[in-house]
């Protein structure tokens, strides 16, 4: 049986505040800040929509992000850009509370590796050396790529660097991210699956395809798939060695 958990949501947003909250009050209830790993993407803009009229205090919440695409912050396709109009401009967090990587940077490398020094420097280590975050919000494609870990990447293979540059979906279409490391340490992860698009490859990742990037988040403790009905559809009738929820 996998550690890993999927919950079927009929109300999908909802259920996916529920894993902001629980994760955001079991770090305050444990005397720490909140710290969390923002994904891009159509699926968590509603999430971040809905965070703004959450009562949360954001004096206590460290914000990063998972991947970010090589462009600046105002540039269309910037995750931290749509996150920030759909959030952070919104509930004003302390600056120093926003931490972005550099995706207009001439060097992707270094940025990758400033980005992993803040890290370090925030976050608690896991007992790998990773920072440790409290929660992870991730998505997954067509293609069964997470964060910015594309089929066929080098970042795949990365065990001893918390986030690098890579290729996105193209070879010509370059990435930062987060690595695997980071991910299996936190204490939350919460995959947010989203569509009968995805239907096929989640049964496919659920089922340990090794050719999908997203397949070893199966077998990790503290990682949600949080769905809806369309995107669960395949995996209710193959019933894969995984814990299956309704919410």
């Amino acid at each position: 049986m996998s550690e890993s958990t999927v919950i079927v949501a009929s109300d999908f947003l909802e259920a996916a505040v529920e894993q902001w909250r629980l994760a955001y009050r079991e770090a305050l209830s444990e005397g720490r800040s909140f710290s969390v790993a923002l994904a891009g993407g159509s699926t968590p803009e509603p999430l971040y929509r809905r965070l703004g009229s959450e009562p949360l205090d954001w004096e206590r919440i460290e914000v990063f992000l998972g991947d970010e695409r090589a462009v600046a912050p105002d540039h269309p396709d910037s995750n931290w850009g749509m996150i920030s109009r759909a959030l952070l401009d919104l509930v004003t967090p302390p600056p120093e509370n926003l931490h972005r990587p550099r995706g207009e940077a001439d060097d992707l490398g270094a940025a990758a590796a400033e980005y992993a020094g803040e890290m370090a420097q925030i976050l608690p280590a896991a007992e790998s050396g990773a920072p440790k975050f409290d929660l992870i919000l991730l998505g997954m494609g067509d293609d069964g790529h997470t964060a910015s870990l594309f089929p066929g990447s080098h970042a795949l293979g990365v065990s001893d660097r918390w986030f690098v540059s890579g290729p996105g979906p193209s070879q010509a279409e370059a990435r930062l991210t987060i690595t695997y490391p980071v991910i299996h340490d936190a204490r939350h992860v919460c995959v947010l699956v989203r569509g009968a698009s995805k239907a096929s490859t989640l049964l496919r990742v659920l089922e340990g395809d090794a050719g999908l990037p997203a397949a070893p988040l199966r077998n990790w403790a503290g990682v949600v798939w949080l769905t809806d009905p369309a995107a669960a559809s395949e995996v209710l009738e193959a019933e894969p060695a995984i814990a299956v929820k309704r919410h």
